[in-house]
Protein backbone atom coordinates (compact mmCIF):
# COMPACT_ATOMS: atom_id res chain seq x y z
CA UNK A 1 0.00 0.00 0.00
CA UNK A 2 1.53 3.53 -0.61
CA UNK A 3 3.07 5.02 2.45
CA UNK A 4 4.14 9.01 3.24
CA UNK A 5 7.14 7.27 4.98
CA UNK A 6 9.15 5.59 2.01
CA UNK A 7 12.49 6.69 1.52
CA UNK A 8 12.73 9.66 -1.40
CA UNK A 9 16.61 10.07 -0.75
CA UNK A 10 17.47 8.77 -4.00
CA UNK A 11 19.00 11.67 -5.35
CA UNK A 12 17.68 13.35 -8.63
CA UNK A 13 14.79 11.95 -10.00
CA UNK A 14 14.63 10.40 -13.54
CA UNK A 15 12.93 12.76 -15.18
CA UNK A 16 14.89 15.76 -14.30
CA UNK A 17 17.98 13.66 -15.11
CA UNK A 18 20.02 15.23 -18.33
CA UNK A 19 21.41 11.88 -19.59
CA UNK A 20 17.84 11.09 -20.66
CA UNK A 21 17.04 14.42 -22.39
CA UNK A 22 17.19 13.90 -25.68
CA UNK A 23 16.48 17.09 -27.34
CA UNK A 24 15.03 20.33 -26.71
CA UNK A 25 11.05 21.59 -26.73
CA UNK A 26 10.23 24.01 -29.71
CA UNK A 27 8.05 27.14 -28.66
CA UNK A 28 5.95 26.03 -31.97
CA UNK A 29 6.61 23.94 -35.07
CA UNK A 30 5.21 24.42 -38.54
CA UNK A 31 5.42 23.04 -41.77
CA UNK A 32 6.85 24.32 -45.27
CA UNK A 33 7.38 23.21 -48.55
CA UNK A 34 10.39 22.70 -50.44
CA UNK A 35 10.03 22.83 -53.64
CA UNK A 36 12.98 22.41 -56.34
CA UNK A 37 12.75 23.99 -59.10
CA UNK A 38 15.11 21.78 -61.52
CA UNK A 39 13.36 18.89 -60.90
CA UNK A 40 9.78 20.43 -59.88
CA UNK A 41 9.69 18.37 -56.75
CA UNK A 42 8.19 19.29 -53.53
CA UNK A 43 8.68 18.33 -50.13
CA UNK A 44 6.93 19.43 -46.82
CA UNK A 45 8.80 19.25 -43.62
CA UNK A 46 7.52 20.17 -40.19
CA UNK A 47 10.48 22.39 -38.60
CA UNK A 48 11.02 23.94 -35.15
CA UNK A 49 11.04 28.01 -35.07
CA UNK A 50 14.16 27.72 -33.51
CA UNK A 51 15.52 25.93 -36.47
CA UNK A 52 17.82 27.72 -38.79
CA UNK A 53 17.94 27.34 -42.40
CA UNK A 54 21.11 25.68 -42.10
CA UNK A 55 19.89 22.46 -39.65
CA UNK A 56 16.78 22.55 -41.96
CA UNK A 57 19.17 21.81 -45.09
CA UNK A 58 21.08 19.18 -43.43
CA UNK A 59 17.62 17.39 -42.28
CA UNK A 60 16.67 17.89 -46.31
CA UNK A 61 19.42 15.98 -47.18
CA UNK A 62 17.41 13.13 -46.92
CA UNK A 63 15.20 14.10 -50.01
CA UNK A 64 18.15 15.18 -52.24
CA UNK A 65 21.88 14.67 -51.39
CA UNK A 66 23.08 17.72 -52.94
CA UNK A 67 20.97 20.07 -51.77
CA UNK A 68 24.00 22.34 -50.26
CA UNK A 69 24.23 22.84 -54.04
CA UNK A 70 20.70 24.97 -54.42
CA UNK A 71 20.46 28.70 -53.66
CA UNK A 72 17.36 28.58 -51.18
CA UNK A 73 14.99 31.61 -51.94
CA UNK A 74 11.59 32.82 -50.38
CA UNK A 75 9.44 35.31 -53.08
CA UNK A 76 12.42 35.72 -55.00
CA UNK A 77 14.98 36.61 -52.20
CA UNK A 78 18.13 34.63 -51.10
CA UNK A 79 17.84 33.41 -48.09
CA UNK A 80 20.81 33.63 -45.00
CA UNK A 81 21.23 29.77 -44.06
CA UNK A 82 22.56 31.18 -41.32
CA UNK A 83 19.01 32.27 -39.66
CA UNK A 84 15.75 31.31 -38.91
CA UNK A 85 12.37 31.36 -41.37
CA UNK A 86 10.62 34.20 -39.53
CA UNK A 87 14.44 36.08 -39.29
CA UNK A 88 14.41 35.52 -43.40
CA UNK A 89 10.63 37.26 -43.07
CA UNK A 90 9.34 34.00 -43.93
CA UNK A 91 6.21 34.80 -41.49
CA UNK A 92 4.60 31.57 -39.31
CA UNK A 93 1.11 32.87 -40.63
CA UNK A 94 -0.69 29.88 -38.91
CA UNK A 95 -3.15 31.66 -36.24
CA UNK A 96 -4.52 34.31 -39.11
CA UNK A 97 -5.31 31.07 -40.99
CA UNK A 98 -7.07 29.27 -38.19
CA UNK A 99 -9.17 32.41 -36.94
CA UNK A 100 -10.34 32.36 -40.84
CA UNK A 101 -10.76 29.11 -40.88
CA UNK A 102 -8.23 28.15 -43.59
CA UNK A 103 -7.11 25.08 -44.16
CA UNK A 104 -2.98 25.80 -43.41
CA UNK A 105 -1.97 22.68 -45.67
CA UNK A 106 -3.27 24.75 -48.61
CA UNK A 107 -1.11 28.13 -47.57
CA UNK A 108 2.12 26.97 -46.88
CA UNK A 109 5.20 29.09 -47.38
CA UNK A 110 6.65 27.37 -50.00
CA UNK A 111 10.59 27.59 -50.28
CA UNK A 112 12.16 27.19 -54.18
CA UNK A 113 15.54 25.90 -54.30
CA UNK A 114 17.95 26.45 -57.72
CA UNK A 115 20.73 24.52 -58.76
CA UNK A 116 24.03 26.18 -58.53
CA UNK A 117 26.35 23.95 -61.23
CA UNK A 118 29.15 23.83 -58.75
CA UNK A 119 29.92 20.17 -59.43
CA UNK A 120 29.88 19.04 -55.83
CA UNK A 121 29.57 15.25 -55.29
CA UNK A 122 27.09 13.68 -52.73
Amino acid sequence: YPSATWANDFGTPWWKDESYCVGHLSSKTRKIRIINTLTSQEHTLEVCGEETLEEILNRFYKYNKHSSSYTWKYNGSDLDMTKTLEQNGVKDEDEEFYELNFNEEDWLPAIHIYFNDDLTEA
